[in-house]
């Protein structure tokens, strides 16, 4: 009758002097005992899928399978790189050129376009200064020939108080003065001659 207080109920089974040692081999090398040697053993052919009726041919064969395994996953990953990502990548360079070779095309269309703006520009402020210029010529030359005719109507202006002061002078001279007011017509005559 099995005990109920254990949890796990243990079995035994029949394994031949030669399986005994390796088993005991297996043991005194991992520091196993022989219950947990079993079940990892029989764990680990679970996970592996390995039928125990088929033994391994040799570990040559078994390494060659595994490098034929490798060898496939490096194929599959050679045919993808072909097949998808090279022509990817070659795609992407491609559309980097082409976003190359329009940036660098707008760039020169905006800095032609710049310099005519800026030649525009400068054509119109020469033509704008050239006009300043000539109306300061002009202004210059009006403010030259106002100043010539103040010149003039300064000197006309002083003529007439002198004639003014003359004709007084001559009113003032009495009949007396016939000389005085001769020499007075003369000198009122000169700068009206003038």
């Amino acid at each position: 009758m099995p005990n109920s207080n254990r949890k796990t109920i243990f079995t035994t089974i029949s394994i031949d002097k030669e399986t005994a040692a390796l088993v005991e081999k297996i043991c005194k090398r991992y520091s196993l005992k022989k219950s947990e040697v079993v079940k990892l053993a029989f764990g680990y052919i679970d996970k592996a899928h390995i039928n125990p009726s088929e033994a391994p041919e040799s570990v040559k064969s078994e390494l060659a399978k595994i490098n034929k395994r490798q060898n496939d996953i490096i194929r599959f990953i050679h045919h993808y790189e072909e097949e998808q990502l090279n022509p990817m990548i070659r795609v992407t360079n491609s559309i980097a050129l082409r976003f190359d070779t329009i940036g660098k095309t707008l760039e020169a269309l905006i800095l032609s376009q710049l310099e005519a703006s800026q030649e525009k520009h400068k054509a119109v402020l020469k033509k704008l200064s050239e006009q300043f210029c000539n109306h300061a010529d002009v202004i210059n030359n009006q403010s030259k020939q106002i100043n010539a005719l103040y010149q003039i109507h300064q000197r006309d202006y002083k003529k007439l108080l002198h004639l003014i002061q003359l004709y007084s002078e001559l009113s003032a001279c009495g009949v007396m003065d016939s000389k005085r007011k001769e020499n007075l017509k003369t000198e009122i005559g000169n700068p009206i001659n003038a």
